[in-house]
């Protein structure tokens, strides 16, 4: 144990808690950090001492090693949540508030912008790195600002949305400033009492036969009633629940790649006459090919098992810890839906999580 100012670093220290998937060896070292100013003491402690350093949120996205962590693992605990003076909308949320609670806390407000993005674990400083969306919306359209602390310089600074290079389940901070930047808190521009325009075909379903228009909270209860359903809330008494989410991105791929897995599909009768594989738009005349159905027209199923890892048997797209699966069978099980898959379709599935403590 080490004593640094107020804080405590500690030794040894399991990391399997700190995630939803339940899985990972332990930390050479630990700390959390509740204010600004210890993320920078713990920053310059680990330049003195040359420690590697991962920053840990709230675990929803994360596979760690059965290895662990060889350096320092600082966990964001940071607070708050508050109106910003000036334009009505504009909230600020510290990066260690858990995300599901910082939508609710924006709906008992009326503030909209975010509500289909309910039920989603982790926290708030983890939604702009993987631009978080569900149910046709996505973090970035109510993103004002991401404040953070520069690891290369120990300056804080601020990035504007058009700076933080927002993409599909990508942007700046975990692309060309991967592990750059330590993210401090998050400023949303929202609206008030607007529902969210088009909705999305599960929302469409469940609101089928209304003749008014649902609530924010209405539309919030039944995005999580729908999660709840594909075992995508994180609820430990669910042998579903166990997972990082949605394990793999849906691939964005040109209009002749789309053309070749469909035809990749028809030649192996993996498509009859009438079908067509699913897609949807994406920008720049680009297709989004559902990674769900890939993998279960690849030969796998909802409920496979792979010793004690599986995928959920509620939706394709979730690897689970059956129960005491080591993180070595969870990136296995990847591996081998990615071979499947790119055998059957030439397609090359990426995966969502940060893969922590691993050679390859």
């Amino acid at each position: 144990m080490t004593v640094l100012g107020d804080l405590i670093i500690r030794e040894n220290v399991p990391l399997a808690s700190f995630t939803t998937l339940g899985v990972g060896g332990p930390a050479r070292y630990f700390v959390e950090a509740m204010t600004e100013s210890q993320v920078l003491e713990v920053l310059e402690y680990t330049r003195r001492e040359a420690l590697p350093l991962f920053v840990l949120g709230g675990g929803s996205n994360l596979l760690i090693s059965d290895d662990g962590f060889e350096g320092l693992v600082l966990r964001i605990v940071i607070r708050g949540m508050r109106p910003v003076a000036g334009p009505e909308g504009l909230v600020t949320a510290a990066a260690g508030e858990e995300w599901d609670s910082f939508v609710a806390w924006c709906i008992e407000r009326h503030w909209s912008g975010i509500e289909c993005l309910s039920g989603i674990p982790g926290s708030v400083g983890g939604t702009p790195v993987q631009n978080v969306g569900a149910y046709g919306q996505e973090v970035s359209e109510a993103i004002e600002s991401v404040r953070v602390l520069d690891r290369d310089t120990g300056i804080r600074r601020s990035f504007a949305r058009d700076e933080c290079e927002f993409g599909y389940r990508s942007s700046i901070f975990n692309t060309t400033g991967r592990d750059r930047y330590i993210i401090l808190e998050v400023t949303y521009r929202l609206s008030r009492d607007i529902a969210p325009g088009p909705l999305y075909p599960d929302l469409q379903k469940a609101l089928a036969g209304r003749e008014c228009q649902p609530t924010l909270r209405e539309i919030r209860d039944i995005v999580r009633q729908i999660r709840a359903g594909k075992s995508m809330l994180a609820d430990p008494a669910d042998p579903n629940g166990r997972s990082a989410g949605s394990f793999f991105k849906n691939p964005v791929v040109s209009r002749e790649t789309w053309l070749a897995v469909e035809q990749a599909a028809r030649s192996q009768a993996i498509l009859n006459n009438s079908e067509a594989p699913p897609c949807y738009s994406a920008p720049g005349d680009r297709i989004k090919i559902p990674a769900a159905w890939l993998i279960e027209r690849a030969g796998f199923y909802r409920g496979f098992a792979y010793g004690n890892a599986g995928i959920s048997s509620k939706h394709a797209l979730a690897l689970i810890n059956r129960g005491g699966a080591k993180a070595q069978e969870i990136l296995d099980l990847m591996k081998l839906i990615q071979e499947r898959v790119h055998k059957v379709f030439g397609i090359s599935l990426s995966p969502e999580p940060v893969l922590v403590g691993f050679s390859c």
